[in-house]
């Protein structure tokens, strides 16, 4: 039975989901409809805040390009690889792989979510070299599925944004944040802990139980993933080609870096921020970059792993701005003083009672992040609204940001902006994992949801 209904939703979703960037432009188009009613503002109005977000996440969009591109260059390093071939060999049969892949992702994304993407695509791709009779989409979508607890972990930019008391801060939280709300408040707090444990066992089973019978699998030929042997450096014969293979020049960058990083972590050590918090997505592309010159060894050499990695950064540079677009309609208030974001969080706060504030917090952050895929974008939108009414309903700041934070993270399972970097690295589309990751979806958001409803309460009250 549940296998059936696993099928029924690849099927639904390999008919009817269209590209992604196809699935981009659906959404700018809905979005722009939408936002007139409820905001009053007129067509040229809402094309004018759609034009002025386009290029409100180019910062963004240039660190998860480099994410993708340094991780998969790091990635092509042949001690890196060979790490990755000797874990990819521990699971040897195809469920048992998909639920391997699933808590490695999980893991990694709880402690970075851009390291957990990166790794858990890399693996997933190895693993489906070894195992015979794996069905590649199901193992891609696993590698992804781990994303889901990313904003309860260490790397969460809505629980790290409260350790410290700016006036951005302030001003996300409508003005109710009076003290600093520390990590043990949010992702550190037993209940939380408690619910990414839940969550990643819960999507493990799933994902272990989804794995089709053998007549039904769609496996890959192992030989359509093998990376092109690698060419043999040899010595320059020119005075050009001999710097471009200098071991020196490399490593005198690789020893700068090396102190930079050292001493950035030392520094969050030592003046209470503590190194996991100091985890940012611009250190780790930095470790990766890094990381990545010491292991090609040669400036040349590691050109090359750039040059091959950054093919599949294309959907990342195109889709991007689109989304940003979309932010933009969404966040941007007409003369009534709403925003179609805030009309939906704002619906969701009117029902609301001390016991299912949290839930409702959490499914409204959802629905908001189907269109607003960006956590800090997510936060400057409902923050203002819903920290405020958690505080009115007796509701702990810790819970209401962190009610946003799992919503956020929720829908990504069903929002393919995310999973670029996963599928780039993998060769596929989104319709080729989406169709899973609605179960997925389905399944930790009912578990998240009763978390919100009794287990959160037995902590807070």
């Amino acid at each position: 039975m549940f296998k059936k209904i696993t099928n029924g939703c690849v099927n639904l979703v390999q008919r009817f989901l269209p590209d992604a960037f196809v699935f981009c432009i659906i959404l700018t188009i809905v979005v722009f409809i939408a936002a007139m009613p409820v905001t009053g503002m007129g067509p040229i109005a809402v094309a004018a805040a759609w034009g002025d977000g386009v290029w409100n996440l180019l910062l963004f969009s240039m660190q998860m390009a480099l994410v993708l591109v340094l991780g998969s260059a790091l990635a092509s390093a042949p001690p890196v690889k060979r790490l990755i071939v000797r874990l990819a060999g521990v699971p040897k049969k195809p469920a048992g792989s998909v639920a391997f892949v699933t808590v490695i992702s999980a893991v990694c994304c709880f402690v970075n979510w851009g390291f957990g993407l990166i790794v858990g695509a890399l693996l997933a791709k190895e693993v489906a070299k070894k195992v015979k009779g794996l069905d590649y989409r199901l193992i891609i979508a696993a590698a992804y599925s781990g994303f889901i607890v990313w904003h309860a972990g260490i790397s969460g930019s809505i629980p790290l944004g409260m350790t410290t008391l700016t006036d951005g801060v302030v001003a996300n939280t409508g003005g109710t944040l009076t003290e600093i709300v520390g990590t043990s408040e949010t992702i550190f707090a037993p209940w939380n802990l408690l619910m990414v444990l839940f969550v990643i066992i819960v999507i493990t089973i799933v994902n272990f139980f989804m794995h089709p019978n053998e007549k039904d699998v769609v496996a890959i030929d192992p030989k359509l993933l093998q990376e092109e042997p690698e060419e043999k450096m040899e010595k320059g014969k020119t005075p050009a080609e001999k710097i471009e293979r200098s071991l020196i020049l490399t490593y005198i960058v690789v020893v700068l870096g090396a102190v930079y990083i050292i001493h950035y972590f030392w520094l969050a050590a030592t003046t209470g921020d503590g190194i996991l918090n100091a985890l940012t997505l611009n250190i780790v592309n930095l470790i990766f970059l890094v990381l990545g010159m010491a292991l090609h060894k040669t400036p040349i050499g590691y050109v090359k792993a750039i040059t091959n990695a950054a093919e599949s950064a294309g959907g990342i540079i195109l889709q991007f701005p689109f989304y940003a677009g979309i932010q933009g309609m969404m966040t941007t208030a007409g003369a009534n003083g709403v925003s179609l974001a805030g009309a939906i969080s704002n619906a969701f706060v009117s029902i609301s009672t001390p016991r299912t504030f949290p839930v409702f917090c959490y499914i409204s952050a959802g629905i908001v992040n189907f269109f607003v895929p960006s956590g800090g974008g997510q936060w400057s939108v409902q923050g203002p609204i819903m920290m405020p009414a958690g505080q009115a309903l007796g509701v702990s700041p810790g819970v209401t940001a962190m009610g946003i934070a799992w919503g956020d993270a929720w829908t990504n399972m069903l929002q393919p902006f995310w999973a670029l970097p996963a599928l780039g690295i993998a060769g596929l589309g989104a319709r080729d994992i989406m169709g899973y990751c609605v179960v997925v979806l389905v399944a930790a958001g009912i578990v998240t949801a009763l978390c919100f409803l009794f287990l959160v309460p037995a902590f807070t009250w």
